[in-house]
């Protein structure tokens, strides 16, 4: 029993030490993006805010709660790549990493199509990547992929308002390490997409992702007409199986919290495969 205590209390000490490393790397691309207007990268927070705009004539500068919406259980630990983030394997033989210090590198061929196979514990979702209009948000993605950032990590936000389901980190202010460029401005949303999530902040998205899964994402859509539309979070890729799984994920909320509230169990994403052809 002794052991036992002692293994528990050693699993602790380490858990907490990569919790304190993961909060002092985002306190460093935080004082950047400050540094360089670019904005806090705490994903999500114009999701919400814009939510309130369209209810409230304060508008976006009110203050929001960026807190995390869940306990959600704890992600797997994974390694971390320091220098230049090589191109991974793509025979799905490379160890996990979690942390990143640069962006990567374009790894993905030009001309092929890539696929991703969200195996989650409601049920699996399969994902065409658009390369043609977001290469670069594409290829990010992949590279995550394949260095299993997404494996074991969970779906912590289910927002009802927005008809989506958020994941990609531990909780709303979870990234990999550093942010990457928008790929256009004016998007439009509708069930299916599959979209990276950002601040309110332009260049500041990372790792984390959401599904829309019904219309009330539209809130969020570009229009002409409005100045002060949104239109900003990238649009990557289009759901070709499971959408009835993200919608049953996003049924699953209970509510609570700024960001639309956890669903009412753990929803695991097991891994995330990409497939080429």
């Amino acid at each position: 029993m002794g052991t036992d205590k002692r293994e528990r209390q050693k699993a602790n000490r380490v858990k907490a030490l990569e919790a304190r490393a993961r909060r002092e790397r985002m306190d460093k691309i935080r004082r950047r993006g400050i540094k360089f207007g670019i904005g806090i990268p705490v994903v999500m927070i114009a999701l919400f805010a814009l939510a309130r705009t369209t209810s409230d004539d304060s508008g976006a500068n009110d203050i929001v709660d960026t807190t995390a919406v869940s306990d959600t259980p704890d992600t797997m630990p994974g390694d971390e790549i320091t220098g230049e983030t090589p191109c991974p394997k793509t025979d799905g033989s490379e160890k996990r990493v979690t942390t990143f210090e640069r962006a990567p590198q374009k790894c993905i061929e030009d001309g092929k199509k890539y696929a991703a196979t969200f195996d989650t514990s409601e049920g699996t979702i399969v994902v065409d990547l658009d390369t043609d209009k977001t290469p670069q948000t594409v290829n990010n993605f992949v590279v995550l992929s394949r260095y299993k950032y997404y494996d074991g990590s969970y779906i912590f936000r289910t927002d009802p308002s927005l008809d989506i389901i958020q994941g990609g980190g531990q909780d709303n202010t979870d990234g990999p390490g550093y942010v990457i460029q928008d790929e256009g401005n004016q998007f439009t949303y509708s069930a299916g997409d599959l979209v990276m999530a950002r601040s309110s902040g332009p260049d500041s998205g990372g790792g984390q992702f959401f599904f829309v899964t019904g219309p009330k994402a539209k809130v969020l859509d570009y229009r002409e007409s409005d100045p002060a539309s949104q239109g900003t979070y990238v649009t990557f890729g289009r759901v070709r199986e499971g959408l009835d799984v993200a919608q049953a994920i996003l049924a699953l909320n209970e509510g609570g919290g700024s960001l639309g509230g956890a669903p009412s169990r753990p929803v695991q994403i097991r891994t995330v495969t990409i497939t080429e052809k």
